[in-house]
């Protein structure tokens, strides 16, 4: 990790740091800071057995933010020199129409994290170009092995190597090194004209070893394969209102997408979600309790610190169906007057600083994963999901399965597609009867668009019984 004081990594000087800071914390100011980060991502995809696209961008700068009341100023720079920073510091002063004056500043103190939730070293975390070709034409051959019906196959590989450091107006100096990882595979499957795709990927703040360990990159392309040659024998998904179970692990996007968004200080601020003003009420079953937790070792949507420097913790939102509290950063929970949870987070120094998840899902219940699908005389068996959309204000939603079963008589049988989950999240928690003792995070891959900034998160879930649900497809039941 980092020594979160060496700005010299920047080019710049504490003094000029502070000096900044300085300009921002004046009067009518009620908090501001500078967000340094250096950044390197790399890529690599292959299509068809060739090489389509490889690529290698650095980029670097620092944002700077002052908040007063709930108007916030915010200007950015890559250019990192002691003029662009006062001139960035003084914009921000400006948009949060905060005259000059004189206010003490704290004595800034340089801190480490407490943690070190992915102690990956920078030499761990690059990777030649040519290992990871290897590692993609090893994946493209392995699926073209599982099934001569795999026709083609798409896999790519990404990496980052983030390193930021925080300076705030309440004497915080602190930073941390992110890497981040992932590995996605598609395979499109193809029999008597008809085609079918399958996808699979796993990664996380892992370096490039944890991809070959026990050939998990080949696992990867087999999974990929199964569930697009699985698709091949898929009849048409029923439609109608009908009970569904969840598996674990990827369908916590459902929950993520449908339930965690409206859980979002900044929505219940400005009283735009379905959870607005329901603190202490009973928002779902009992056997429900969701929780968002930014400290699990090496996972993708962990981190040290959010990108205001507050140390991630973990949340608990809804307990036993009774909402509990809200994901905050410094500015909603200092209007709202709720504690700050280490959810303040941006897409990179040129993005303004918004209430986001880390890793979010619904603890493990008692009741045995096989008992559930027992309950179940007619309904729909959903394991994965593809895309979907939601309304936070008033939490409808739908998503599609990109890997479902009809479950007959308490039995998972024939396998669907063209599945669509249609509800509204905090609906669907009150339907939610049964909860597995199996929960299961996801294999690290996921992704969340929040107005036009996209960050990191993890997801999870056990295997759950929604009693009703309006299921989309193309066959009557």
């Amino acid at each position: 990790m980092a020594d979160p004081g060496q700005l010299a990594q920047f080019g710049m000087t504490d003094l000029e740091v502070f000096h900044a800071l300085d300009r921002l914390n004046v009067r009518d100011v009620d908090y501001a800071d500078l967000y340094f980060e250096s950044r390197v991502s790399e890529s690599v995809s292959m299509e068809e057995g060739i090489v389509k696209r490889a690529s290698k961008s650095i980029s670097q700068g620092v944002g700077v933010r002052a908040t007063a009341g709930e108007k916030t100023g915010f200007a950015y720079s890559d250019e990192l020199t002691k003029k662009d920073l006062e001139i960035a510091a003084d914009t921000a002063r400006y948009i949060a129409n905060s005259p000059k004056g004189d206010r003490s500043l704290p004595v800034p103190t340089q801190r480490r994290p407490t943690r070190d939730l992915y102690p990956i070293e920078r030499a761990k975390a690059e990777v030649a170009t040519a290992d990871r070709v290897a590692l993609l034409n090893a994946i493209d051959a392995e699926a073209r092995r599982y099934d001569p019906r795999i026709k083609n196959v798409l896999a790519s590989f990404n990496t980052e190597y983030k390193v930021v450091a925080v300076a705030t107006s309440d004497g915080t100096l602190i930073g941390d090194v992110q890497p981040l990882s992932r590995l996605q595979i598609t395979c499109i499957a193809e029999e008597n004209g008809n085609r079918q795709v399958g996808s699979f990927g796993g990664g996380g703040r892992v370096g490039f070893a944890f991809y070959q360990e026990e050939n998990r990159h080949l696992e990867y392309a087999r999974e990929a394969a199964r569930e697009a040659i699985l698709n091949l024998s898929a009849v048409d998904a029923p439609a109608g209102v009908m009970p569904v179970v969840l598996g674990g692990g990827w369908p916590g996007i459902l929950l993520h997408e449908a339930i965690g968004h409206g859980l979002e200080s900044d929505f219940n601020r400005k009283k735009t979600s379905a959870f607005s003003n329901l603190i202490g009420k009973r928002v779902a079953s009992d056997v429900c309790t969701i929780v968002d937790d930014g400290t699990l070792p090496f996972r993708r949507g962990s981190l040290n610190m959010d990108d205001e420097g507050t140390p991630t913790g973990r949340t608990v939102l809804i307990e036993k169906g009774i909402l509990r509290g809200y994901i905050t950063d410094k500015l909603n929970a200092r209007l709202m007057g709720i504690p700050l949870t280490g959810n303040g987070r941006r897409e990179s120094y040129q993005s303004i600083v918004l209430p986001r998840m880390t890793n979010t899902f619904m603890l493990a219940g008692e009741s045995d994963p096989d008992d559930i699908v027992k309950s179940v005389k007619r309904g729909l068996y959903a394991v994965s999901f593809g895309g979907g959309q939601v309304d936070i204000t008033s939490g409808k939603f739908v998503f599609s399965a990109s890997e479902a079963y009809l479950i007959e008589d308490g039995k998972i049988t024939k396998p669907v597609k063209g599945a669509t989950l249609i509800g509204n999240g905090p609906e669907i928690l009150t339907k939610v009867s049964m909860v597995g003792h199996d929960l299961k995070l996801d294999n690290g891959i996921g992704t969340c668009g929040k107005d036009g900034q996209s960050v990191p998160v993890g997801v999870g879930l056990p295997t759950l019984k929604i009693d009703e649900i309006t299921v989309g497809g193309t066959q009557r039941s």
